[in-house]
C-alpha cells in the first residue's frame, strides 16, 4: 500500500546534517571523465580541464585535518591566509578560453544556465579532491548554521580541504551577511571553496532587496571566487522525447498500488505539509520513496510555496525518484509573473528537473515498475 508523505514528520539531528554533507545519490559515481560535454559548446570542455587544475591545486595544498572523508574535525594545518581585501569582484573566465579556475583565489564559481551539468562538475570536483571535504546545497549549509550555531559551524567546517556548495543563492539580507561571514572565516582557515549558481556572485540577491548596506557583503562574496562561465542548452532534454502528458487520477492510483515504495499524495495537501516543515527536512521526507505519485497539480500563486516546491524538486532529483502526476503539466506549475521575476532561474530549474523525472516515470517503464514490485 502506498505511503502518504503528509503522514511523515522527519526529524533531522544536527549530527545527521554534518554527516550528510556529501554528494546526493544521483551523483555518487560521477567523475570528470563521465561528464558529456556538448561538442558545440567549448566552454563545457574547458570547464572540465579548468576544474581538474583547480582540484590539483587544492589537493597539493598539504595535509589538513584528521580523517579522509566528509566534514568533521578542526584543521591541524592551514594553507595560509589570502588577501580578501580586494573588492574588484571575481575574475570572469570563459571556461573555453583557458581559465586556470582560480589562480590564487581560494574559490571557483561555476556560472551558467540550468541543465549544463554544473552539479555534475561540482560533484566530480569533490570526488577528485582528497578529504576532509564537504558537499552541500546552499539550503543545507544555512540549515547547518541554524542547527549548530555559527561558531560550531565554523569549528566543524574549518578543518576542511574543500567545501562545495550547490545551488548557491541569496534571497534575503540575513543570508547575505550569514554566508559572507561564514565563507570569510573558512577562507581565513585555509578552506578552498567551490560553488554553482545561475547567477554571477556580484549579482546574488539582485531583485530581492536593494539596501545599500548589503552591497559590501555581496561584493565581498564575489572577491573570493574566480568564475567559470559554462554555456549550453539543458542536457536533461537534449535529444530526448518530450515528458509525458499528465496522467489520469485513476492511473496515478493504479501505479501507486503496484509500485514498491510508492508515495501517493494530493498536491494541495502536500503543499500545506511542506509549509509546516523546514526545507532542510525535505530530503528525509522523500528518502526511500520508489515512485512519487501526485494528484491534482495546479499552478502555484504563492511565491513562498513556489520556492518550497523548488527545494522539493531538487531533493527528488538528487535521489533520482521518478514522478507521475495528474493535473496541470509541470511547465505550467509557476505563473508567468514568477518566470519573469527574480527567482525565474530557480523555477526554470525545477520545471526542468520535474519534467525529467516525469519522463523517468512515464508509461513506457510501467512494466518494469510492476515487475519490480511483484518480484519483491
Amino acid at each position: 500500500m502506498p505511503e502518504r508523505l503528509v503522514d511523515r514528520h522527519p526529524e533531522v539531528r544536527p549530527d545527521d546534517l554534518v554527516a550528510a554533507l556529501v554528494p546526493p545519490p544521483r551523483f555518487n559515481d560521477v567523475r570528470f571523465v563521465t561528464y558529456r560535454p556538448d561538442p558545440g559548446e567549448p566552454s563545457q570542455v574547458g570547464a572540465v580541464a579548468a576544474l581538474g587544475r583547480f582540484a590539483d591545486r587544492v589537493a597539493s595544498g598539504g595535509t589538513r585535518a584528521r580523517g579522509s572523508g566528509g566534514a568533521g574535525g578542526r584543521g591541524l594545518f592551514r594553507f595560509g591566509r589570502r588577501d580578501l581585501s580586494r573588492r574588484d569582484g571575481g575574475r570572469r573566465d570563459d571556461a573555453g578560453g583557458g581559465s586556470d579556475a582560480g589562480g590564487t583565489r581560494p574559490g571557483v564559481y561555476l556560472d551558467g544556465g540550468f541543465g549544463v551539468g554544473k552539479t555534475h562538475l561540482l560533484a566530480s570536483l569533490w570526488h577528485a579532491v582528497p578529504g576532509p571535504k564537504a558537499y552541500g546545497t546552499f539550503v543545507e549549509i544555512t540549515s547547518l548554521v541554524g542547527a549548530l550555531g555559527f561558531a560550531r559551524t565554523v569549528d566543524a567546517l574549518s578543518g576542511l580541504r574543500l567545501l562545495a556548495i550547490d545551488e548557491f543563492e541569496l534571497d534575503d539580507p540575513g543570508d547575505t551577511v550569514l554566508v559572507s561571514t561564514l565563507l570569510t572565516r573558512l577562507v581565513e582557515a585555509g578552506v578552498h571553496l567551490a560553488a554553482t549558481s545561475n547567477t554571477q556572485p556580484e549579482d546574488l540577491g539582485a531583485g530581492r532587496f536593494g539596501a545599500d548596506d548589503f552591497l559590501r557583503e555581496i561584493q565581498g562574496l564575489s572577491s573570493r571566487f574566480d568564475i567559470l562561465r559554462i554555456s549550453g542548452e539543458d542536457f536533461r532534454h537534449r535529444g530526448l522525447p518530450k515528458p509525458p502528458a499528465p496522467h489520469s487520477d485513476d492511473e496515478i492510483t493504479r501505479r501507486a498500488a503496484v509500485t514498491l515504495g510508492a508515495s501517493e499524495d494530493g498536491f494541495a495537501e502536500l503543499c500545506a505539509h511542506l509549509g509546516r516543515l523546514h526545507p532542510s527536512r525535505y530530503g528525509a521526507l522523500v528518502d526511500d520513496v520508489g515512485l512519487f505519485c501526485l494528484h491534482g497539480v495546479t499552478a502555484v500563486s504563492d511565491q513562498a510555496m513556489a520556492l518550497r516546491l523548488v527545494v522539493l524538486a531538487d531533493r527528488l532529483y538528487d535521489r533520482s525518484i521518478p514522478v507521475v502526476a495528474s493535473g496541470q503539466p509541470f511547465n505550467e506549475l509557476f505563473s508567468a509573473e514568477m518566470l519573469a521575476g527574480p527567482h525565474r532561474k530557480k523555477f526554470q530549474r525545477a520545471i526542468s528537473r520535474l519534467s525529467a523525472l516525469a519522463r523517468d516515470g512515464g508509461s513506457d517503464d510501467l512494466a518494469v515498475w510492476e515487475g519490480s514490485a511483484k518480484a519483491s
